[in-house]
């Protein structure tokens, strides 16, 4: 999808640069899985003491049933 966007360019050359990226490209994108990846892991976090477990699940059975 082409998309003309107003971005910094110190910032995209540095992260050219820490990332080892050959092209602005390639830096945004890696950026954006980055910070779609870490948005799910937080989500992830926001679950904790929400669900509840049952202690009398035996996970070491369930993957000796394939």
């Amino acid at each position: 999808m082409p998309t003309n966007l107003a971005i910094d360019d110190q910032l995209v050359i540095e992260a050219q640069r820490q990332g080892k990226h050959r092209t602005k490209r390639e830096a945004v994108n890696q950026a954006l899985r980055e910070y779609v990846e870490r948005h799910r892991r937080m989500a992830l976090l926001d679950l904790a003491g929400r669900i509840d477990w049952d202690p009398a699940y035996d996970h070491k059975k369930r993957r000796r049933r394939g």
